[in-house]
């Protein structure tokens, strides 16, 4: 087996690296790049390979900066299968489609804005995400299963998001593991990350390698301080929020301090027509819930609506909240502030020094989600300077990544046999860290990957 790296190396967003064997290539993620509006452009029209010379893909979860561009991908030439859970191929569908809008309604705004510069072409359609579809192919978890190269792949929970895994390639005689996103014990919803066997090579992910998250217990009582301290000076709180596992994590935590009367009587409001779609495909997939999901089940409840929640799927009803002078919460997405409904909400809220904004993940480097957490006082919203005075707040404890020390304990079942380790989906600092304490504490090889590195197992 040969491994070449060509996304998510030396950056976080972007996912992707070539598998080798037996005269095949199987594409591990296909994630789109996330950042600097023109560089990621770029970087996303051109695969550095032809498309059709791939034969399958593994897909570890449905997050966009991993699953992104495989509509392009097929768009291009490729026609083999793509391998993933059950749960990743049914969020696949509501997301890659909802991502097909977004690209289809921003080459539209371009190209009314400047008619007469040469059209933009949007990277893919909502008609090229359906296409995408046909070539998924569900595997269960922990159910080894032969694909191309004469590999076979077993997938185990990641813990991550819903349907996320890490996945374990062998052909008889090494055994490759590549992470995805590792997430962390004790979060809501999903199951902790389960072990994997030892293997003989693991490519990992690094983005939090060189920091310790608060215990997410502690979530709970930073999001009703927010929320009561924001009440209480008649202001909103604008919550962007990635509308996979996040958006439904808050909503289960607002239930909970609504159930325990710990929140006052505000209104809260999720807008966003994908995390709509997504919640539902989170009730479809009770087989992926932990037990704290299960109770609110067995006791009748749905986990992911209360009295006070409303969901917002109408463009009308999401431009009449911005006119709102009660207090409220809004939980919108992108995450990271880079599309969709959050940015209307941002651009009429953040002069507003009643007003907190609620960063709840990780920010990639410049993006407007990062700009507003590094503290910048004037940023652009649709190409419009906004003067910042409202609350900048970050909710680091429900990070879906493990931390540095949480990686190094999922590591240690995979220790017996491990020769070496590549790290990848980590910003250089945080990379570095990350050899640096595995190197300490295991005495394995282990270092970042640089785009277009190569390594023969």
């Amino acid at each position: 087996m040969q491994i070449t790296f060509q996304g998510a190396a030396g950056v976080v967003t972007g996912s992707m690296h070539i598998l080798e064997s037996a005269g095949k290539r199987i594409l591990l993620d296909c994630g789109m790049f996330q950042g600097r509006r023109k560089e990621a452009e770029q970087r996303n029209r051109d695969f550095p390979f032809p498309a059709s010379s791939i034969d399958a893909v593994v897909l570890s979860h449905a997050h966009i900066d991993h699953s992104g561009r495989l509509p392009l991908l097929v768009k291009q030439g490729f026609r083999g299968p793509i391998y993933a859970t059950p749960a990743t191929v049914e969020l696949c569908a509501a997301m890659l489609r909802d991502t097909g809008h977004i690209l289809q309604s921003d080459a539209e705004f371009v190209n009314r804005k400047h008619p007469k510069d040469a059209p933009v072409q949007p990277l893919y359609t909502v008609e090229d995400a359906a296409e995408t579809m046909a070539y998924f192919r569900p595997v269960a978890y922990r159910t080894p299963t032969a694909i191309e190269g004469g590999l076979t792949m077993t997938s185990y929970d990641a813990g991550h998001i819903l349907g996320s895994s890490s996945i374990v390639l062998t052909d008889g005689t090494t055994r490759l593991a590549f992470s995805g996103d590792v997430g962390r014990r004790g979060l809501p919803i999903i199951r902790d990350p389960e072990d994997l066997p030892p293997v003989d090579f693991l490519i990992m992910e690094s983005t939090y390698g060189g920091r310790t998250h608060p215990a997410p217990p502690e979530a709970l009582g930073q999001l009703e301080a927010v929320v009561k301290r924001t009440a209480a000076r008649g202001g909103r709180v604008i919550v962007p929020a990635f509308a996979v596992g996040r958006t439904q994590q808050l909503v289960l935590m607002l239930h909970q301090l609504m159930n325990e009367n710990r929140l006052p009587a505000i209104p809260i409001f999720v807008d966003s027509p994908l995390a709509i779609d997504v919640t539902a495909v989170f009730r479809n997939h009770p087989e992926c819930f932990d037990d704290e999901i299960n109770k609110y089940l067995q006791g009748g409840q749905d986990p992911f609506g209360f009295k006070r929640l409303t969901y917002v799927r109408e463009a009308a009803a999401s431009k009449q909240l911005n006119d709102r002078k009660d207090p409220f919460v809004i939980i919108s997405a992108s995450g990271m502030c880079e599309a969709g409904r959050i940015l209307h909400h941002l651009r009429n809220g953040i002069g507003d020094a009643k007003n907190t904004v609620l960063l709840t993940g990780y920010q990639a480097e410049n993006t407007l989600g990062r700009k507003l957490a590094d503290g910048m006082k004037s940023v652009r919203i649709f190409g419009i300077p906004e003067t910042v005075e409202c609350e900048i707040q970050m909710l680091d404890a429900l990070s879906g990544h493990a931390d540095g020390e949480e990686l190094l304990a999922w590591m240690q079942p995979m220790l017996p046999s491990l020769k070496r380790v590549f790290l990848v989906h980590g910003e250089p600092e945080q990379a570095a860290a990350m050899a640096k304490a595995i190197d300490e504490k295991f005495h394995i090889p282990a270092a970042p990957v640089a785009p277009g590195q190569s390594f023969r197992l």
